[in-house]
């Protein structure tokens, strides 16, 4: 086996807010990657909206700096992989994964390993990759540098890692400020003894193994990720593990059912920070993206023509949240304005784009022909493809998430999650309490004797649907929690999570604030007035556990007689705004949600009153 040494492919994990890509931000500016004048903004590599409002990481994308070393040796290539923190976004980790050699796990010096630590490790660890840790905030005034590394070893034995693996370096950091060390600073400073991430690069150059080939093995090269180019159309990223690639090759293409076709490479590029340049061929070990093969798939192969040798295909967890999206079935529907799209047709088409570069996200019909069942590892990742329809123009109608359940030995099981709470001590009881009623198990329990508490609990995933806004509110904001899927259990029985009936519009109309100031005191207002509500639309949260209909556009009755209380102002409580993951969470069983680029409307699936009403007779008698 042959060795190339001028290139070194690593992934950064870690759990999401752990400073993953401000590390990234400092490795491209202390390598060079922009000129002197250029304007960076902070966190480059959340190229997406969302991931810039959200402040997290939801596509894996990979970057490449040149580091020369202090020694003088020759330049080596960095291709560095910026992976999603959360497992919700799983699909982009494993295939992350696929495209390195080893792997940074980034650990916050305060908070320690978390659930997504957990799962991106396990990744790591299955697919036999070495790990460097690098402990990242060592400046925060609640850093405990050792016990996090402390409980950092206790997570590799935890997940059966071996002895080479256990045996990984130790990086001390604040990549906020561009800093590294080997050296163990103090809790709460910055590494004293370097002024840069140099001994960070070092350690990279001395533990990430360098690609490997054989001299005579014919061409193979993994698709690992799709992009799509106005004027390329759609470009594979790819990593080419034996022989070479070259621009205006013709090459065999290994589909996903086994199927060979020659095509030709029309455009080879490779990356350099955040561009891509064009290139003459790519080698072993090399990250490169090519255009010209239109419907090219995550997970196949371009092989030698001569001699086609498939590479496995990459595989994904199971779906564990599912939840149904069709066309908006609203009496609303396309009154916002132009350019909606709003047709079955093109929810389908969008639905279906999604597959291609989304490989844990499945599609499934539904017995209706403009609704589809779409699963997805959580909730998170479901409300972001929701989200993101929304802001292309669709209007849609989004029901209850719900959980993806399997049989085993005839016994029907559900996915169960490990929840990890952070949070003051005070509130102990009433996370309890919030845990049980969801069927929830305490795992462990410990005190850091600061005042906060850390609690690990076995909960089932539905129990989870509707619980952070609880949590929250129960903890007066002040707690974090995180769960990660763990495995499938046997079906734990009925829940129930939501107390408080819903406030629903009887009538069409504008909403007015003579009706809001009467029905304030039956629980919390979701509207402003002057909103144009409909019959079966969910206006509020009733301070009891049962539905009422109301009547929200009710005018104040204008008569020429005065009372000493005429000229007194309404006071209006400001209403609640939820966001669409919290109207995810608020809905229930016969509630669904209506998305449109204006609003996010919870609405009853059976919007007539009466028919509402015979059905729940129906149900009662039955």
């Amino acid at each position: 086996m042959s060795t190339r040494h001028d290139i070194r492919n690593v992934a950064i994990v870690a759990h999401v807010d752990h400073g993953k890509t401000t590390l990234v931000d400092a490795m491209l500016k202390q390598a060079g990657a922009f000129a002197a004048h250029q304007h960076v903004d902070d966190r480059v590599m959340d190229s997406n909206d969302l991931e810039r409002e959200k402040g997290i990481t939801i596509l894996a994308k990979n970057t490449a700096v040149k580091y020369h070393p202090k020694d003088g040796g020759d330049p080596v290539t960095i291709n560095i992989i910026d992976t999603p923190g959360h497992a919700d976004f799983g699909g982009e980790v494993e295939r992350g994964l696929s495209m390195v050699d080893a792997v940074v796990l980034l650990v916050d010096a305060s908070e320690g390993p978390l659930p997504q630590t957990r799962f991106v490790l396990r990744k790591a660890l299955s697919a036999r990759l070495p790990v460097i840790l690098c402990i990242n905030k060592t400046d925060r005034p609640d850093a405990r540098i050792d016990e996090v590394v402390n409980e950092t070893y206790d997570l590799f034995l935890d997940l059966d890692a071996d002895e080479d693996q256990i045996e990984f370096p130790i990086v001390y950091a604040c990549a906020r400020d561009g800093v590294a060390s080997l050296t163990k600073p103090q809790n709460g400073t910055v590494p004293a003894d370097s002024d840069s991430l140099e001994p960070f690069f070092s350690t990279l150059l001395a533990h990430v193994p360098a690609p490997t080939f054989e001299e005579e093995a014919p061409l193979q090269a993994h698709v690992t990720n799709l992009d799509a180019d106005n004027f390329l159309g759609r470009i594979a990223l790819l990593r080419v593990e034996q022989g070479h690639l070259k621009k205006g090759q013709t090459v065999a293409w290994i589909k996903r059912d086994g199927t060979v076709q020659n095509v030709r490479i029309t455009e080879l590029m490779m990356t350099e920070a955040l561009t891509r340049k064009a290139a003459e061929s790519a080698g072993p070990g090399d990250i490169c993206a090519v255009a010209g093969i239109p419907d090219i798939m995550i997970g196949e192969t371009l092989a030698d023509p001569e001699n086609p040798i498939a590479l496995p295909l990459i595989t994904v967890d199971e779906p564990a949240i599912s939840m149904t999206i069709g066309t908006n079935t609203s009496p609303l529907v396309g009154k916002g304005g132009k350019g909606h799209k709003v047709t079955a047709r093109l929810v389908k088409d969008r639905l279906e784009r999604e597959l291609i570069g989304n490989v844990s996200l499945r599609v499934l019909p539904t017995e209706r022909p403009d609704a589809w069942e779409v699963q997805g590892r959580g909730e998170l990742a479901l409300a972001i493809l929701v989200e993101t329809m929304r802001r292309e123009g669709f209007e849609l109608t989004v029901g209850k998430p719900e959980v993806v359940t399997k049989e085993i030995n005839g016994k029907v099981h559900e996915p169960v999650e490990r929840m990890t709470i952070d949070s003051p001590e005070e509130h102990l009881g009433a996370i309890t309490q919030l845990m049980a009623t969801r069927k929830g198990r305490m795992e462990t329990m410990t005190n850091h004797g600061s005042g906060w508490i850390r609690m690990e609990w076995i909960v089932p995933s539905r129990g989870l649907i509707g619980f952070r806004t609880e949590f929250l509110t129960q903890t007066r904001g002040t707690g974090i929690a995180h769960s990660i899927f763990e495995e499938h259990e046997p079906w734990f029985g009925e829940l129930r999570t939501r107390n408080n009936g819903s406030l629903v519009a009887d009538r069409a109309g504008a909403v007015t604030a003579f009706a809001m100031t009467n029905l304030q005191e039956r629980g919390v207002l979701f509207t402003d007035p002057g909103t144009e509500v409909y019959e079966g639309m969910i206006v509020g949260e009733n301070s009891r556990s049962d539905d009422m209909d109301v009547n929200i556009t009710k005018e104040k009755k204008l008569t020429n007689m005065r009372s000493s209380t005429a000229d007194v102002a309404e006071s209006i409580v400001p209403p609640r705004k939820l966001s669409l993951e919290q109207s995810l969470e608020f809905c229930r069983d016969d509630e669904c949600i209506e998305v449109t680029p204006e609003t996010v409307r919870i609405r009853k699936v059976v919007l007539d009153q009466k028919e509402r009403g015979r059905a729940a007779a129906r149900a009662k008698h039955s």
